[in-house]
Order: C-alpha cells, then structure tokens, then sequence
C-alpha cells in the first residue's frame, strides 16, 4: 500500500498516510480543520523476503567462480612427474 504525503495550508503540519489508491485524498487538518494538500516526495520501497543480494545473487555468483577446473587424470599426472623429475 503506498505511502502519502500532506501538509496542512493553515498551520503547515506534515502528515504521512498509508492509503490504497482508490482511497479518497485527505481533505482537512485534524489538529487546525485547515485544507490538506498531497504533497510530491520521494517514493520508497520494501524489499520483502529472506533476503536480496546474499540469498537470490551472491550464492549464485559464487558457485559460479569457484567452478574448479578438470582434473588430470592420474596417468597423465604421473606422465608429467615424471616427466619433471627425469629431466632435473
């Protein structure tokens, strides 16, 4: 439900409402009875949820930069090492 913001012309009071969008505006000051007029301010918003980056993202990412590389296979290591050896 979005978040309204309106001030009194009387007196200057602020006020935030909650309102649903087929909710009529508020028309007068509860403190003064003076005129409201809606205001235009910074909308916000709610991430709602287990989480944004850490829990939908950031795990993916990760899993996706510790891929580890194929493995050689135990004929070819030992190939190499002794490859390496014989040649020192």
């Amino acid at each position: 439900m979005p978040v309204y913001e309106y001030q009194c012309t009387s007196c200057g009071r602020k006020v935030e409402v909650m309102q649903r969008f087929s909710d009529p505006p508020l028309e007068e000051c509860e403190v003064c009875h003076g005129k409201m007029k809606k205001l235009i301010s910074q909308c916000t918003f709610h991430l709602k949820g287990t989480g944004w980056y850490v829990t939908d993202y950031g795990s993916k990412g990760k899993k996706d930069s510790n891929v580890s590389k194929p493995k050689e296979s135990k004929a070819s290591a030992k190939a190499s090492k002794d490859k390496n050896t014989s040649s020192s």
